[in-house]
């Protein structure tokens, strides 16, 4: 069977790692990395060269930067830019507190990543699908925060509405170009992204998790690996995914 090719964003930790070691795992698929710190980008791609089946490379940039995207996807070799799977990761959310509060450069950084970044590679890639006999599956990972607001989320939960509508909207067009189109929205996840939320605070993340069972990255990528192998004619739009002891975004049951 000819090997697919999947390019993961934000790979250097969390979801984005656990997916490249997933589907290495799995077989079958050539792994694009990518990420902004190159040490773990390097470190990554030669456990995923160790996979018998599997040839993986890394592109070091900031998704952030648009002048940076376009020059490392232009950097592709031919034989890599037959991309079938892009799994929009890179994401994080800074701070919590109330608007009136909030830090500008906190809101410029999550809005130019889980927003403009998403925008970038999806126009990126999805031209070079279309150029590749009209196929292909777009994953992007959204957030329940992108399905309800909690307090002092306010332009977090705004960055993840984006994606939930953003996804709506790339399903819709790219609909003649038969490109699948899919977000998958975890719950408490346990990743670094409290630590980044608290800015390297080691006790308040993980306060966050205390007296409960969150999500693994492990779980995420296993879901991401499940909807991009239905069959050609199945679409799984819109997947949320929370831990057991999860109802709502608040709505917690600790131990």
């Amino acid at each position: 069977m000819e090997q697919k090719i999947i390019l993961i964003t934000g790979a250097t930790s969390g979801i984005g790692k656990a997916t490249a070691l997933h589907f290495a795992d799995k077989g079958g698929y050539n792994i694009i990395i990518t990420g902004r710190r190159l040490d773990r980008l390097n470190e990554l791609v030669e456990k995923l060269n160790n996979y018998p089946s599997t040839k993986a490379i890394a592109l070091n940039f900031d998704v952030r930067n648009r002048d940076e995207v376009l020059k490392a996807m232009e950097s592709l070799p031919l034989e890599w830019t037959n991309i079938d799977i892009l799994v929009n990761n890179a994401g994080l959310a800074l701070g919590l507190s109330d608007i009136q509060d909030g830090d500008f450069d906190h809101w410029d950084t999550m809005i130019d990543t889980n927003v403009k970044g998403l925008l970038y590679m999806s126009k990126t890639v999805a031209q070079l699908m279309i150029k590749n006999n009209n196929q292909g599956h777009i994953i992007n990972i959204g957030s329940i925060a992108g399905k309800e607001v909690y307090p002092k989320g306010n332009v977090y939960c705004a960055t993840k509405h984006a994606v939930d509508a953003l996804n709506k909207s790339m399903r819709i067009d790219l609909l003649p170009h038969q490109i699948k189109v899919t977000a998958v929205n975890p719950g408490m996840l346990e990743t670094e992204f409290s630590l980044v939320r608290f800015e390297g605070d080691e006790e308040k993340a993980k306060q966050v998790y205390q007296g409960m069972q969150p999500l693994l990255p492990e779980d995420v990528a296993a879901v991401i690996y499940f909807a991009v192998n239905q069959p050609k004619h199945v679409c799984l739009n819109d997947i949320t995914m929370t831990p057991t002891q999860q109802g709502s975004a608040k709505a917690v049951l600790r131990d």
